[in-house]
């Protein structure tokens, strides 16, 4: 069986010991096939190529991976391929070079990206954007291991990154992106899941956001209540990560406990565009006439709802959370028009 990475995070992880990449963030049997394959790239010398979905944290792996890598100690250089037009992008990475320099290697000026990145790492972030001509041109410095800096002949000795939407083999078939170059960034592939794949580590995820933010805004530490993390679960988060962070820093902005609850949470979902991870569309948020009793009878329909998605309906486990017997949560549901059809039992 290969080695895991035990998850040394939050509140057990000593003073000064470097945190795990947020989207490596998880105890899930998922993340911890994706942490041994981080394990294993850091300890090789070749290209990673990341393929994560909308909203993934890919930055945050390729910098974990640089931290953990002894031989590529140098800058981690970080180029969006789709942020410039072909020409920008060509100036971004090898400079202006003097015209007059010989052709048997790749000029770059000194203050280029390629420059910056020798002896360290340079991350192409959305490597499918990049254009044709300047594909060529990377495909080349990655041959050759060399490059003329201003004239000089110089080592590149560069760790290549990549990140890329899942498909991108489809790109190389169709001759979109060079296959050379593909291979060489692919020496080490990892596919990041979506957060839907791996619902059992929302909880912690939506924990080490909140502290992040609670460091980043200066104010003291606050935690989830179980029925806020049980409706966090429950959601298939097709936004990923960056829906989460979006979510969480919402709900911990609008209250003024040091706990996030559910009644913080739910106005920060939009619950009617969301998506639960078994499929199902999450019930419409209760929009209250004014009236107290309505407006509590609303929640309540939420919550429940929200807490069997979490437990893929299934009665007995749902009333354990909910902290009543389960004739009464069959009652309840009844009261409050949840439908009960998904119910296993």
């Amino acid at each position: 069986m290969p080695e895991t990475i035990r998850l040394v995070d939050v509140a057990e992880a000593p003073s000064g010991t470097p945190r795990l990449a947020r989207e490596l963030v998880g105890c899930s049997v998922t993340i911890a096939r994706v942490q041994e394959l981080v394990r294993r790239a850091a300890a090789a010398s070749g290209g990673v190529l990341l393929l994560a979905h909308r909203g993934g944290d890919v930055e945050s792996v390729a910098r974990e991976l640089h931290g953990r890598t002894v031989r590529f100690a140098g800058a981690f250089e970080r180029v969006e391929c789709g942020a410039a037009d072909a020409a920008g992008l060509d100036r971004l990475l090898f400079g202006v070079p003097p015209s007059t320099t010989p052709a048997d290697l790749e000029c770059v000026s000194a203050n280029s990206r390629i420059a910056s990145a020798c002896g360290g790492v340079l991350f192409l972030q959305d490597v499918t954007d990049m254009p044709a001509s300047v594909q060529a041109r990377i495909a080349r410095v990655a041959r050759d291991g060399e490059v003329r800096v201003d004239g000089t002949r110089t080592a590149t000795d560069i760790r290549w990154m990549a990140s890329a939407a899942p498909g991108i083999e489809s790109e190389v078939r169709s001759g979109r992106f060079r296959n050379d170059l593909y291979r060489r960034l692919a020496a080490s592939r990892i596919d990041l899941p979506p957060l839907r794949d791996r619902p059992e580590d929302v909880n912690l995820l939506a924990s080490r956001l909140l502290e992040e933010w609670c460091a980043a805004c200066g104010c003291g530490p606050r935690t989830f209540t179980q029925s806020a993390l049980a409706l966090l679960s429950a959601l298939a988060w097709p936004g990923n990560l960056a829906e989460l962070q979006l979510v969480v820093e919402r709900a911990a902005t609008e209250t003024p406990h040091d706990t996030v609850r559910i009644e913080d949470v739910l106005p920060a979902l939009q619950l009617d565009r969301a998506d639960t991870r078994d499929g199902s569309r999450a019930p419409a948020p209760f929009v209250p006439a004014g009236n107290l009793r309505d407006a509590r009878l609303g929640f309540e329909r939420e919550y429940i709802a929200a807490v069997l998605q979490h437990h893929g309906w299934k009665m007995a486990e749902a009333a354990q959370t909910l902290g009543i017997q389960r004739p009464n949560l069959y009652r309840k549901a009844r009261q409050l028009g949840i439908p009960l059809a998904r119910s296993s039992e």
